[in-house]
């Protein structure tokens, strides 16, 4: 079972860190962040939501390794309305850039519904080719008849990381 200091060092290395930075990104020194990826010593409570802000993860997937989003499929009885769902995108570039990106499921509908090509979706993060393979209407479509949470992760040969959800 994975532990906390393996899930920093994994979140750090993802984000294509050093130790170094990650230590002045906390506030801490270099040693603490080698003792909390070595399991001698956890971080403050007070660092720990920075800590998961900064991997764009839940604190749960921090502390745990849980996703605290998986994908759900909701009984058609049970659904929210689709048009009061959020698509969310996280770009996690090799570069140490992160983008995130909330919009409303209505206006993807629209737009697509208009012929307008989301442009803006494509061109997120350092490797452009990640997104444009999504197929925003596979998305919509997945909402809804149900499908909710991350529906993708995809990391790319330059170590981009992509995810979307629904919510």
């Amino acid at each position: 079972m994975a532990t906390l200091g393996s899930r920093i060092a994994e979140c750090r290395k993802r984000k294509n860190i050093t130790q170094e930075q990650l230590a002045e990104q906390m506030g801490v020194s270099t040693q603490a962040v080698s003792k909390w990826e070595n399991d001698i010593s956890c971080p403050d409570i007070s660092l720990l939501p920075p800590l998961a802000d900064y991997f764009s993860i839940s604190i749960d997937e921090l502390m745990r390794g849980e996703n605290s989003r998986p994908v759900q499929l909701v009984p058609e009885g049970e659904r929210k309305d689709v048009d009061k769902m959020m698509l969310k995108m996280q770009v996690l570039s090799s570069g140490g850039d992160t983008v995130k990106i909330n919009l409303p499921v209505i206006l993807i509908k629209a737009a697509l519904e208009s012929g307008i090509v989301p442009e803006g979706f494509v061109n997120v993060g350092a490797n452009n080719n990640v997104l444009k393979s999504v197929d925003f209407n596979a998305v919509i479509l997945a909402a809804e008849k149900g499908v909710f949470g991350k529906l993708m992760e995809v990391k790319s040969a330059d170590g981009d990381l992509v995810e979307i959800f629904i919510e």
